[in-house]
């Protein structure tokens, strides 16, 4: 019978145990749901959501401030360090309590069986807290006293929907409680006992009187001194709740959907993003007088990567539609702002140097027809200076020599997610705005270009990694001209800046982005709806708010050139900007990329043989001539560069009658050009308007005769223009000069 006894108690004792060993679930706190906490680099609170129950309950923290942990352990359980999770002492004193008092007036918990009593969330009965008594040794067992009070304190109640310290600071405080008073201690410990019945909204006398109780207790154990006492019973309770921070409200939005429920500690130095707030409210009021609504900003570190300061849509404040739309992470019409990447990418493939002549002459491009944003032409234009004025038409000349697929895959790789549709989708406008990227993936990738030039090994798959690409790139965003019409070179108190600014079409978005080696910034201007405004421009609008947030930064110099051995010598034509040709009798020896040497020899510069005295072309060899070399453009180029350089050698005449006459063609079309859509206006009487046609010629005064499909239409001298009445579909213009040259263009008409 004994040995039954035993063995049964046996088996008791050990259910026993293994009850206690798994009484605890892994997460005390499992399914509790947490506020979004968003912090700035030094872990100051940016902002936060409440949690899905309502409550603001941050998610529990490492530390806590150490006057709270004296005054909350001197108040709720004095003997909490020497005690296993029971003390019975607390028990019997509150047994005395509650039969004198014949009810309930304190229940002996300890922090521990407190924490078990919030995890749990269970009715207040004796059997539940025999259940409290017997987890709380338990989760003694299993945790330092230090994690038990940061249980305790992120989960306790304050009042209201506070839940928890961290919480409590930021409403009553707002701060973090890194300077808590005593007072303010001894407050939250008192506060957090019964913040049903006692809190700052009423019953304000009885917490005052338990909250000098308790900082008398402090000084009675020698924790406060005399005079540290006598400053804390003087200072006033704390007053009502405090709303939450709300900076970068826009991040914290998207660290809520994102990082729900959780602490997230960003890189956004609060000190810079209160006052890149203060300068878009102040640039946003100023505004919203010409119709612009909506702002947002980015500043990122060069050296990091990381944000440093985020507005997403400034001023929310303002009562207007859109003013939660996240702009800097929404896709819009990117404008020019890819231009220097695309200049970037082809030095760096070789498929240009930095000076190369590109056309800037009317082009269709299978009805595509880019023009420039003034509307005139130059005939040709180095590419660095078409980058720094943002001429349309070189650039997309430009990106049809570079490959559209090619630039679209360079993109990708560089960081615009929002570029995920086929490339011949967007086409040769991928460049002026016909793609949609986000003003954060801009600011990141002008980031790392940036980055990568300072230290080459950052951002393996980064693609534009070259050197001098990257340095010759800066150089041509250094020349774009700034909004004030400031000359940086002469001031020396203007800051380098490499920028860049944009504006898609219709005016519907202004672009400015700009970088130094140590930080990059990003402005869009505009109405969120997507509405336009008159007369916007990326230069007008975004570019004196871009120059704005980098007077906010700390100065920093300009990149320092590449070495020598990093690239390639090589003889540039000076007229053209291409390798050297042998033509080629002006040249500078430049320092380039190491796919220069894939580049195309000029194809501009020639000889000629001319007669002695210069004025005639000499096709005959048998007259006696003399060698000249010439810089000749394309008749269609030659015809709008001319007008613009005067210093502009056209080729001497050919002598008539001598020789063989050239076969190299000496006109061109001005417009239209071959394969163009051309679509023209009705008029009143239903028919179409006639299409003006115009050539140019080497020689204007050779008579030109022009013929549509089959019809013969006239001839023109010195002015070559035409009107043409033409019909919906296909046709053709033919021109044929007296000597025999003809040009034919194919054209739909709708």
């Amino acid at each position: 019978m004994k040995h039954r006894l035993r063995y049964a108690a046996g088996l008791a004792a050990g259910g026993l145990l293994l009850l206690w060993l798994f009484c605890l679930p892994r997460d005390l706190f499992e399914g509790v749901s947490y506020s979004t906490v968003v912090t700035d680099r030094h872990g100051a609170l940016l902002g936060a959501r409440v949690a899905d129950d309502g409550q603001w309950r941050f998610p529990p923290r490492d530390t806590l401030p150490e006057k709270f942990v004296r005054a909350l352990v001197e108040f709720e359980d004095r003997r909490f360090f020497d005690h296993c999770g029971v003390s019975l002492r607390a028990l019997a004193r509150a047994a005395v309590q509650n039969i004198r008092s014949g009810r309930i007036v304190s229940g002996g918990s300890t922090i521990s069986m407190q924490v078990i009593r919030l995890s749990r969330r269970k009715p207040r009965t004796v059997w539940q807290k025999v259940i409290e008594l017997f987890m709380s040794t338990r989760l003694e067992a299993r945790c330092s006293k230090e994690e038990i009070l940061r249980l305790y304190a992120a989960h306790a109640p304050f009042g209201g929907n506070v839940v928890g310290i961290d919480a409590a600071l930021w409403r009553y405080l707002g701060d973090s409680g890194a300077e808590l008073s005593w007072a303010e201690a001894a407050t939250l410990a008192v506060l957090q006992n019964a913040p049903s019945s006692i809190h700052l909204a009423k019953s304000r006398d009885l917490l005052l009187t338990k909250r000098n109780r308790l900082l008398a207790r402090l000084r009675d154990k020698g924790v406060l001194s005399e005079e540290e006492y006598a400053l804390a019973v003087e200072e006033p309770l704390i007053g009502r709740p405090l709303p939450m921070p709300q900076h970068a409200p826009h991040c914290v939005a998207w660290c809520d959907r994102t990082e729900h429920g959780r602490l997230t500690e960003t890189q956004i130095d609060l000190v810079l993003q209160r006052r890149v707030e203060e300068l878009t409210a102040r640039w946003s009021r100023e505004l919203r007088l010409s119709g612009v609504r909506d702002l947002a900003a980015v500043v990122v570190d060069v050296e990091s990567g990381e944000v440093v300061a985020y507005c997403g849509n400034s001023d929310p404040t303002f009562e207007r539609d859109g003013r939660w739309v996240d702009i800097a992470r929404a896709p819009r019409s990117s404008g020019s702002i890819l231009k220097p990447l695309l200049y970037a990418a082809a030095l760096q493939e070789g498929v240009i140097l930095p000076r190369t002549l590109l056309p800037d002459v009317p082009t269709d491009f299978g009805g595509f027809a880019p023009k420039n944003f003034d509307g005139t032409y130059a005939g040709a234009v180095a590419a660095d200076e078409a980058l720094a004025r943002s001429l349309n038409v070189p650039n997309v000349h430009l990106l049809k020599e570079f490959g559209v697929m090619r630039f679209a895959e360079t993109l990708q790789q560089a960081g615009f997610r929002s570029l995920n549709r086929p490339a011949k989708e967007y086409g040769l406008s991928l460049v002026l705005g016909g793609a949609e990227v986000t003003l954060l993936d801009a600011v990141s990738c002008y980031a790392k270009m940036a980055a990568c030039y300072a230290d080459t090994t950052r951002y393996r798959g980064f693609p534009l990694r070259d050197r001098i690409a990257l340095y010759r790139t800066f150089e041509a965003m250094r020349e774009v001209n700034r909004p004030d019409q400031m000359d940086w070179r002469r001031a020396v108190s203007v800051q380098n800046v490499a920028w860049k600014t944009g504006t898609s079409y219709g005016s519907r978005d202004a672009w400015a982005v700009g970088v130094t080696p140590q930080y990059a910034v990003g402005v869009w201007a505009g109405n969120a709806d997507g509405s336009g405004i008159p007369d916007m421009t990326g230069a007008r609008t975004a570019g004196p708010i871009l120059f704005d947030l980098f007077n906010l930064l700390p100065r920093t110099g300009w990149f320092e050139p590449p070495s020598e051995n990093e690239g390639v010598k090589r003889a540039v034509c000076r007229h053209s900007g291409h390798l050297a040709g042998r033509c080629c009798t002006e040249v500078d020896t430049v320092m380039l990329s190491p796919n220069a040497c894939k580049s195309r020899v000029c194809p501009y510069c020639r000889e000629e043989h001319l007669s002695l005295d210069g004025a005639w072309r000499i096709a005959d060899r048998s007259e006696p001539t003399r060698v000249g070399h010439f810089f000749v453009l394309p008749p269609v180029m030659e015809h709008y560069y001319k007008q613009q350089h005067p210093d502009y050698r056209p080729l001497p005449p050919l002598k008539k009658g001598a020789g063989i006459e050239p076969t190299a063609p000496s006109m061109h079309f001005i417009y239209p050009s071959d394969g163009s859509v051309v679509s023209l206006p009705r008029q009143i009487d239903g028919t179409l308007a006639a299409l003006n046609c115009s050539v140019t010629h080497s020689d204007p005064a050779t008579e030109v005769f022009w013929h549509l499909d089959n019809s013969y239409l006239g001839s023109t001298i010195y002015v070559h223009q035409m009107s043409v009445q033409l019909r919906s579909g296909v046709h053709r213009i033919t021109v044929i000069d007296s000597s025999g040259h003809a040009q034919i263009v194919s054209i739909i008409v709708v």
